[in-house]
């Protein structure tokens, strides 16, 4: 399993903000994070490296831009993430016209992460995207790595909804774990697998979980406050 990010040496948090330039106004609404993940119609990557690749563009973003303005307020709100689906002509094309986009890659799957946007003034290009309905086959387990995203497999969650979960809790793992294993982690190159869990494993494997477990606001598909994912580290 191979995963590509970029790696700047400068620190991963949100508080190094700069402060807002004409370019990028104070917010006036909600900010929402922009994953864009490859859904090949041919040959489609199995659905644990697609929520891997989710994830690991999210938290590439930041890595790669951690100046950016929005991360501050965006970080300080519901940490909102959409994960829309685009085929690989169009793939292509949102590459090509957002260079400002990060890419990351494990295994077979490939997603695109972006800074924080206005959510009521996406671009075009991205406001057409897909969100719903996102499906990947199922594929065989990945193998186990030192940092993995462990999901609460007995709630169903879709492909897309459950990529935004493992988002939120690598992202928050980014945030708040042990400094010491998130460098340890980006000096390896970013490894990262999926471990699903009925609901027993995951409660009692919650509790060494390696940063904050993840409730859902349950806007859509699960109950509010449902916990669903979580980094275990080790």
């Amino acid at each position: 399993m191979e995963n590509t990010v970029n790696d700047p040496a400068s620190s991963p948090d949100p508080a190094d903000a700069q402060t807002p330039t004409e370019e990028f106004p104070e917010p006036s609404g909600e900010l929402v994070q922009p994953i864009i993940l490859l859904v090949d119609r041919e040959e489609p990557c199995p659905e644990d490296e697609g929520i891997a690749v989710a994830a690991l563009a999210s938290v590439s973003a930041l890595l790669a831009n951690p100046r950016h303005p929005y991360w501050r307020p965006w970080a300080q709100g519901a940490f909102a993430k959409s994960v829309r689906r685009a085929d690989a002509k169009m793939f292509a094309k949102v590459a090509g016209e957002f260079p400002g986009h990060v890419m990351a890659e494990v295994g077979s799957a490939r997603a695109m992460g972006f800074a924080p946007m206005q959510a009521d003034s996406l671009p075009k290009r991205l406001a057409k995207l897909q969100v719903s309905g996102t499906t990947l086959p199922p594929g065989a387990p990945m193998d186990s790595t030192t940092v993995r995203i462990a999901l609460n497999d007995s709630l169903g969650m879709s492909t897309g909804k459950a990529a935004a979960q493992a988002a939120h809790a690598l992202f928050a793992w980014v945030l708040e774990g042990n400094p010491d294993e998130l460098d340890a982690w980006r000096a390896s190159g970013c490894p990262l697998s999926i471990q699903r869990l009925d609901a027993k494993a995951f409660r009692n494997n919650a509790r060494a979980a390696g940063g904050p477990v993840i409730h859902d606001a349950g806007r859509t598909e699960i109950t509010p406050g449902s916990a669903t994912a979580f980094v275990s580290v080790g």
